[in-house]
């Protein structure tokens, strides 16, 4: 009997969030790849802004789990967590002697993936691989690789 495991995966997604993605990115790294406790932790101790809209994606998904699969929200851990770019908002701002400054008021879409691993027991360890037989040494072609 060979090891399966069975995988779900769930996600949730913000769009045309208010922050721009380089910032956010800052944020969704520190959480990727972690259980869904310490992600809230980690986002509840981050003193970025963005971090509330990345805990509300977060929130949202655990919400997608529970909900719609019956997945414990704690027994989940994140799979990936992106930051893609949004359309940017262009707006003017008056500057000297008749020129224009632009401002871009970037946006950006948050997306968290959870996933849950469900291992069954194994009946028995994999066998070792076997060795490689080792390479025989060659014989000199000439005499001077010979006295050498």
């Amino acid at each position: 009997m060979a090891t399966t495991e069975e995988t779900r995966e769930v996600r949730a997604e913000a769009k045309w969030v208010r922050s721009s993605p380089r910032k956010a990115r800052l944020v969704v790294e520190h959480i990727r790849g972690r259980t869904v406790p310490e992600a809230r932790t980690v986002l509840a101790f981050s003193e970025r802004a963005v971090a509330r809209e990345v805990e509300k994606v977060l929130r949202s998904a655990v919400a997608n789990a529970e909900a719609n699969h019956g997945l414990v929200g704690d027994d989940l851990v994140v799979s990936a967590a992106y930051v893609d770019e949004g359309p940017t908002i262009k707006r003017w701002r008056p500057r000297a002697r008749g020129r224009v400054a632009r401002i871009r008021k970037r946006t950006c879409h948050i997306t968290v993936k959870l996933r849950t691993v469900a291992e069954r027991p194994r009946s028995e360890p994999a066998a070792p691989a076997e060795e490689k037989p080792k390479r025989a040494k060659r014989a000199p072609a000439t005499k001077k690789e010979a006295a050498a």
